[in-house]
């Protein structure tokens, strides 16, 4: 049997999120013990102490949400990020680089973020609602070059979010290896949709519905 809350990345990134929000997605992320919570970089600190002797992971964004930052920005973020004890790392790609078939500059990107992470877990946000599916093979196949843990659909901020069909063409791509982690992200409400996507090949849900999704009748 799934267990839902195990994939939940509860998240919080929304600009207006103010200090008392991000102590109650850490409770709530504590009491339904989800994988993680994901939040800003500015409360990175703050998440981490909050969940300190739990088993519920700090995760932050990287060059959210466009990914147009300088390569080296990102890996200062990283490396800050790190410093302040995030555990999990959510980087955006230069996708105005994918869709020019700049692929080494997308590599080195990536690649920069993983340095810097000092081995923490990389999830690489490739906005697939952006990308044909050429584009989504192609870059499935950077992300398993680049040492990243997972490759990641959506930051939730574009037109689209996760689907089914994306997850499913990663999946076809990564195959069974553990070596690299589907995350689906963007616009998940209802524990169908979640259901969905797991059996699709997702290992991990980015939510802002967590609580919803795991107390659905």
């Amino acid at each position: 049997m799934i267990q839902l809350n195990r994939y939940i990345e509860h998240t919080l990134l929304r600009a207006d999120a103010t200090i008392d929000q991000i102590i109650t997605l850490c409770q709530e992320a504590v009491r339904h013990q989800f994988a993680a919570v994901c939040v800003n970089p500015a409360y990175v600190s703050l998440a981490a102490h909050l969940l300190t002797g739990t088993k519920v992971k700090t995760s932050t964004v990287i060059g959210f949400p466009l990914g147009a930052t300088l390569t080296k920005v990102k890996a200062y973020e990283a490396a800050t990020a790190v410093q302040n004890k995030a555990e999990e790392l959510d980087m955006v790609i230069p996708i105005g680089a994918v869709k020019a078939g700049q692929w080494e500059a997308v590599l080195a990107d990536i690649r920069a973020v993983v340095a810097a992470a000092e081995g923490n877990l990389v999830k690489v946000i490739v906005e697939t609602s952006l990308l044909t599916d050429e584009e989504k093979r192609r870059v499935c196949d950077v992300v398993l070059q680049s040492g990243a843990h997972y490759i990641k659909t959506s930051t939730g901020f574009a037109a689209g979010g996760a689907t089914v069909a994306d997850v499913a063409l990663f999946k076809t791509i990564i195959g069974d290896t553990s070596r690299c982690g589907i995350k689906a992200s963007g616009g998940i409400k209802t524990a169908e949709q979640a259901y969905e996507l797991i059996q699709a090949g997702a290992t991990r849900l980015g939510t802002s519905s967590g609580v919803a999704l795991v107390t659905a009748p």
